[in-house]
């Protein structure tokens, strides 16, 4: 076990308390039970960016943590549970550069303030800007925003989500990201099997990097609008064949 890099890692972590919780756990480098031992420390936030999650990607500052994720029988729950296990390794970081307040605003701006879901024009706090090109296949840091970045620019790169009491999109689409990661399946937008390119086979020779974007062009939740406007002309060209 390497102790420096253990109080590296606990050091870089002090502006983040959860994931410094999380860290706290797995740092023996054992298998940890998410139902009794992850829930207790951090709730809900145990698997995500607050957690395992934004461990695993890293950030500008911190490089990544190897960790596995394994279904283990609990000897505490006395069943399989989902566990993990940090391997003591680190990896190259995987995370989103911040975006400036002035470069939000006009995110927001160009997109009216809706949400390309429902189509609904909402308040700040009910939107998240998401990322076209999910970060799961960055496989580096994103470089640091313009603030001069264009309009189209800005379409070209982001889409508005809703988040708020009655659901989240953004969390819908990094699920189907992270099982078209494992599984090769693209995804299915609200269990609607329609892509309007390619099919539901991840289509691309690269899984990771700059490259790997082309895999993406033809899923809803890449570009929603896109794909709902295809979606309707292809239901009315069926029209006009009945």
């Amino acid at each position: 076990m390497n102790n420096d890099l253990i109080a590296e890692i606990r050091a870089q972590l002090k502006t983040a308390p959860t994931q410094l919780k999380v860290f706290n756990l797995l740092s023996d480098q054992k298998w940890h039970c998410r139902k009794h031992e992850g829930k207790a420390i951090a709730s809900e936030q145990y698997a995500g960016g607050g957690g395992i999650k934004g461990l695993k990607r890293g950030s500008q500052k911190r490089a990544g943590l190897v960790i596995e994720t394994e279904y283990k029988y609990c000897e505490v729950c006395c069943k399989k549970t989902k566990c993990d296990r940090w391997t003591g390794e680190i990896q190259s970081a995987n995370s989103a550069s911040n975006i400036p307040d002035s470069l939000a605003q006009r995110i927001l701006q160009v997109y009216s303030y809706t949400d390309v879901i429902e189509q609904r024009k909402r308040e700040q706090h009910g939107l998240v800007i998401d990322h076209r090109f999910p970060m799961e296949r960055w496989g580096a840091n994103e470089p640091p925003h313009l603030k001069s970045m264009s309009d189209d620019a800005i379409k070209q790169k982001f889409q508005l989500l809703k988040k708020d009491t009655s659901g989240n999109h953004n969390l819908l689409k990094s699920r189907s990201c992270e099982r078209c990661i494992k599984t090769g399946k693209r995804g299915t937008p609200f269990g609607i099997r329609f892509w309007y390119q390619g099919d539901e086979n991840w289509p691309s020779v690269h899984q990771r990097g700059a490259e790997a974007e082309e895999g993406c062009v033809g899923c809803g939740w890449y570009d929603f609008e896109t794909w709902r406007n295809a979606l309707n002309q292809k239901l009315a060209q069926s029209d006009q064949h009945k």
